[in-house]
């Protein structure tokens, strides 16, 4: 969703005021419970401006989400980037790590996908979440595939099943530092940064054990 030429044309500065308080309230009370009242007093404009600007709350709230996951795929794409010349297990770790840096960089922008991953009456909630882990397994599945190619996998792993499982580790330990009860009682998100990159590294190793080539791998018996 686009907002309309009438939001585009505003000054800058005016324009990145409205998504910041936009992208606050919607992180913060969730979809049902955010008052388009109360952003346009926050705001200090006519209600009719926002629907001028967005149509309606709806399309308020898919432009700011949209706008939110580019940012994401965007910190993705320069860390893929990045690391292209690396072998899968650092490039994994890498990941998690800005995964990591990018909650703490953007705390709104996280909370705003766990509204959508936990809030029942989110609009087109089931279309937005197959459309994130969409791309996330497509974005995992390049990394396994290159890593296949390279001989650092055994040539038996299913890239579709490793890209899942890499998915959902990564994904699961990022809600687990941000949400205690789903942390198992380990203390996740009370880390500092030394115990998590701790914490990190034990996941990736872990990974590694199992996902890595090992010289006699694959390769038919003798004889």
């Amino acid at each position: 969703m686009r907002p309309r030429t009438i939001f585009n044309n505003l000054p800058a500065e005016k324009q990145a005021s409205i998504l910041r308080i936009v992208l606050e309230e919607f992180s913060q009370n969730g979809y049902r419970k955010t008052s388009i009242n109360t952003i346009v007093g926050r705001l200090g404009i006519a209600k009719g401006s926002i629907f001028q600007y967005f149509g309606d709350k709806e399309g308020l709230f898919i432009f700011i989400l949209n706008r939110s996951l580019d940012k994401v795929k965007h910190y993705l794409r320069t860390v893929r980037d990045e690391t292209a010349g690396q072998d899968l297990f650092s490039r994994v770790e890498r990941t998690l790590q800005a995964g990591v840096d990018f909650i703490q960089a953007h705390p709104l922008v996280y909370r705003l996908y766990l509204r959508v991953l936990f809030e029942s009456q989110v609009p087109y909630r089931q279309e937005i979440l197959a459309s994130i882990r969409g791309y996330s397994h497509e974005f995992l599945k390049t990394l396994v595939c290159a890593a296949r190619e390279r001989g650092e996998l055994r040539a038996s792993i299913d890239t579709d099943v490793a890209a899942f499982v890499l998915d959902a580790i990564l994904d699961r330990y990022l809600q687990a530092i941000c949400i205690r009860h789903l942390d198992a009682g380990l203390g996740l998100p009370d880390l500092d940064e030394e115990a998590n990159r701790l914490w990190i590294r034990r996941i990736v190793t872990l990974l590694e054990s199992g996902l890595a080539a090992a010289p006699d791998d694959d390769r038919p018996p003798a004889g």
